[in-house]
């Protein structure tokens, strides 16, 4: 079984995000290309989560996830043996195939998007051929509305109705929110607030946490945890 220990501040699980673009570590605006900044080489930058404190680990593929032909598979199963906290990733997992290989390459949970909201079949196979806690539904929203590949296209499902398809075969939903992501001005509490009525398994937040106010509020709403990206790498929160 999967252990994942909270923060010791925090209830919730507090989770650095680590987003890979043309081999190394990036964080994008609202996930629009060409709006990147780069932080260094993913696996060192692993590393020095984990000696922070870090006690998981979100890895995003972004290449993948935008699909515009780059693939940093590769590189995310270096910092698998690199580190040993628990590693939960995504991006541009859209084919079972794809989602083995990461799960056999012992990366602890596979978050899917936009072959989830596809079909639901995609994560009911690999629930039961993996169990649903190594499952995450990766639920990006604007407005309310569910998005997907890699936020370019409106599928018209809100994320409530896509949560009560998914919930019985997934440990939980990685909930970001697009219109907030990557802009440095806090997060939307009243839909995260919203959003977490709306499943009875777990929330994992993201999406313009900003300060440990942010956080904390996160915490009172009662999600499982949240992703920090840019504020940390900006150094508007400490880990």
């Amino acid at each position: 079984m999967l252990y994942f220990r909270p923060a010791a501040i925090f209830s919730m699980i507090v989770i650095p995000a680590l987003d890979i673009r043309r081999g190394k570590v990036a964080q994008l605006t609202q996930g629009r290309p060409g709006t990147e900044k780069f932080y260094g080489n993913p696996v060192e930058v692993a590393k020095n989560w984990e000696k922070k404190g870090a006690k998981v680990l979100h890895v995003v593929d972004l290449d993948a996830a935008i699909g515009d032909g780059g693939n940093n598979l590769e590189v995310v199963k270096e910092i698998r043996k690199a580190i040993s906290i628990p590693i939960q990733f995504g991006g541009g997992i859209r084919t079972l195939q794809k989602a083995r290989e990461v799960l056999n390459a012992g990366i602890d949970r596979a978050i899917v998007g936009s072959a989830a909201v596809k079909d639901s079949d995609f994560v009911k196979i690999l629930a039961k051929e993996y169990g649903k806690e190594r499952i995450m539904v990766a639920v990006d929203c604007a407005g309310g509305e569910v998005v997907i590949k890699g936020w370019a296209q409106k599928t018209g499902i809100m994320a409530e109705d896509l949560m009560a398809r998914l919930e019985d075969y997934v440990f939980g939903f990685l909930v970001t929110d697009v219109d907030k992501e990557g802009l440095l001005k806090g997060i939307d509490a009243e839909e995260f607030k919203r959003i977490s009525k709306a499943t009875k398994v777990r929330i994992c937040a993201s999406g313009g946490v900003t300060t440990e106010a942010d956080i904390r509020t996160l915490e009172k709403i009662g999600v499982w945890g949240c992703v920090v990206g840019k504020a940390l790498y900006e150094g508007k929160i400490k880990l």
